[in-house]
């Protein structure tokens, strides 16, 4: 293939791989406990006959059309169709509210929306009369639908045949329409991680995609048969990344799981080969096997912890760029064989060849962890605005304090603020209908903005530190990441999430934590601890006595000035739904600063508890507010440190 025949947008790159590879699977459904395929000329005509379909119904060159749903075939189908009329999609996560739904849509000015099933439908009747720009409803799943008969609603199959129809009349129209897209053309509206506000709409071109794709392929060496399976939400850029952008351009099949609660069971039947998750799944996976461990019997746990001593110390020399002797090779391969073998098919991993994470610091023990099993994980970095990853670690230059070097078309540098900036082919145009913030994030020569802070080490590694807003400075005179303590409090199987407080106007360092539900309920259940809800548990005595340990293990690798001084375990879960959380569960830090305002200030007062009352919004609606008294749990002075 010459470079002048590179397909410049994700259309054209579809049709190139509907002829180069036919027959071939490109895409693949659990449904019914079977996995079910579509070739890439299935998946062609698919989308051609939703695009035609889509014409019929008004949808014009430069139209929005908004996704809402679980990861299906009919979401990338649909988002393809879209763009092949030069249209643009975006997604909206499935679990969003109405009214963060209905925020995305009028700000994107959506004529159609394609929705998943009958939840997603009754979201979208709940608001359709203040929906100004929408004209039509499209659904996949039709199971509970059959009565509704509102006239804007319509089958995705019904669009499908209008389509097919049109072919049959007009079977040149299609690639006309497909011919007429250029690089610079906007392939998906994405929305921001909104950490700091509401999120942004971000323009991202097919050249921004397949220029990644490009990057990342020219790094790690895919190929069209690896396999790949999609279940993080379609709605972010990191899984737009990887199964848009570089399924397309390399040709690997996607696969869809069944459910969200089958995800694990769908990983070990598939065993992908190429692997892309966010932080908090490693940490979940860590979790699981800690506690798994932890129940199991004293041999398997003796044998474990062998074995893990055994691996972690082959990662280390790994990352250290040494060689095993023959004797740490011959225990290296006893552990694989004894242990890790199982454990990592147990995981979904046995045949792993790229594993990646990004979006927010990976804890160095999470890292060593699954090194020492064997799994080649790698960090990187970026954001919606530089379409994902634009740095990235190689197979043979890991070091897990860093998040790698850039990747090839991407400059990374930092401005005398320490400030990342990154320029490239992969860099966002802007923000829709958004010109201020557009002027902010980009400079006048090309550069993002990232608004993180970071530098880079003797080996041009990039180095994170927080965003550039969250360094503080502690009451020493050191800047210091809130990030990094998180971090490593989350490490801990007990430790949910974790939001620190310190610096500037605060005399010393806080942490307000949430406890790990399933794990610290596990171990109560284990040491005879009866409780009845979150909020009970969280407040028992013997509870505080092992988030301590948990705690204390993390100050004695911090400096003295930045240990927690103090901590309180919250009555509940951080939630996205209550604003607490982003969609990719990133912490709001200044929501959480001022929703639980007293909270803070009772760790910064001379208080051994404090009280709160709070409203709880339960899945199905229902609302409780609660008095809740929460524990102040303070920790040994640090010398040099404040009094309180």
């Amino acid at each position: 293939m010459t470079a002048r025949s590179v397909p410049a947008t994700l259309p054209q790159q579809l049709r190139a791989n509907a002829a180069q590879f036919g027959d071939a699977m490109a895409l693949r459904e659990k449904r019914f406990g079977i996995w079910l395929s579509i070739t890439w000329t299935e998946y062609l005509t698919r989308v051609r006959n939703f695009a035609l379909g889509l014409h019929r119904m008004g949808f014009q060159r430069g139209d929005r059309i908004a996704i809402l749903g679980d990861n299906r075939p009919e979401w990338v189908i649909a988002e393809v169709a879209a763009q092949a009329l030069g249209g643009a999609s975006i997604g909206i996560y499935q679990d969003s509210v109405v009214s963060e739904v209905a925020y995305i849509i009028d700000l994107c000015q959506a004529r159609f929306i394609v929705v998943e099933d009958q939840e997603q439908v009754d979201k979208l009747l709940d608001i359709w009369d203040d929906l100004e720009t929408v004209e039509s409803l499209i659904y996949f799943d039709p199971r509970g639908l059959r009565h509704y008969d509102a006239d804007f609603l319509v089958a995705f199959p019904d669009v499908e045949s209008d389509g097919a129809a049109m072919h049959a009349e007009q079977p040149a129209w299609f690639d006309e329409q497909v011919n007429l897209g250029k690089s610079d053309d906007t392939a998906i509206i994405s929305t921001t991680s909104g950490t700091t506000s509401k999120p942004k709409l971000a323009l991202i071109s097919h050249g921004n995609l397949l220029s990644m794709a490009d990057g990342l392929a020219a790094v790690d060496h895919f190929k069209p048969q690896h396999e790949f399976v999609s279940f993080l939400p379609l709605a972010w850029i990191g899984e737009q990344m990887m199964s848009m952008a570089c399924g397309m351009r390399i040709g690997f099949a996607l696969n869809f799981p069944e459910e969200p609660e089958t995800v694990q069971h769908d990983l070990r039947e598939i065993g992908p080969h190429i692997m892309f998750a966010p932080p908090r799944i490693w940490e979940n996976m860590l979790s699981t096997v800690q506690v798994k461990i932890e129940d199991a019997d004293r041999v398997k746990r003796t044998i474990f912890n062998w074995a893990l001593t055994i691996g972690r110390r082959a990662a280390d020399l790994k990352f250290a760029n040494k060689s095993l002797t023959f004797w740490q090779r011959a225990g290296l391969a006893a552990a694989r064989l004894l242990v890790f073998h199982n454990l990592l098919d147990q995981l979904g991993l046995r045949r792993i060849k790229w594993a990646y994470t990004a979006g927010a610091a990976l804890g160095p023990d999470v890292f060593r962890f699954f090194h020492g099993l064997g799994v080649n994980l790698k960090q990187g970095y970026g954001q919606t605005e530089t379409t994902g990853i634009c740095v990235i670690h190689r197979d043979d230059d890991i070091k897990f304090q860093t998040v790698g070097t850039a990747m090839p078309g991407a400059e990374v540098t930092t401005d005398n603020r320490g400030e990342i900036l990154v320029r490239g082919p992969m860099c966002f145009s802007g923000y829709f209908n958004n010109p201020e913030a557009t002027t902010s994030a980009l400079t006048e020569d090309g550069w993002v903005r990232t608004g993180d802070a970071g530098y880079f080490d003797e080996d041009g590694h990039l180095i994170v530190i927080d965003r550039a807003k969250d360094v503080m400075t502690l009451h020493d005179g050191t800047r210091f990441s809130p990030q990094f303590i998180e971090n490593k409090l989350k490490f801990s199987q007990y430790v949910r999430e974790a939001v620190v407080f310190g610096g500037d106007d605060f005399p010393y360092v806080t942490a307000i934590i949430n406890i790990d539900f399933g794990n610290v309920g596990k171990w109560a259940e284990n040491h005879k601890t009866a409780y009845t809800t979150y909020t009970d548990l969280s407040q028992k005595p013997n509870v505080y006595d092992l988030i301590r340990r948990e705690v204390e293990r993390t100050n004695a690798d911090l400096p003295g000035a930045a240990r927690i001084r103090k901590f309180l375990l919250l009555h509940k879960e951080l939630d996205a739904d209550d604003a607490e959380l982003t969609r990719t569960r990133k912490v709001r830090r200044g929501y959480i600063a001022s929703r639980y305002q007293e909270l803070i200030d009772a760790l910064y007062g001379d208080y051994d508890e404090a009280r709160i009352t709070s409203t709880i919004t339960y899945q199905d609606g229902r609302t409780q507010t609660l008095d809740v008294a929460i524990r102040i749990e303070p920790m040994e002075p640090v010398p040099g440190g404040v009094a309180s």
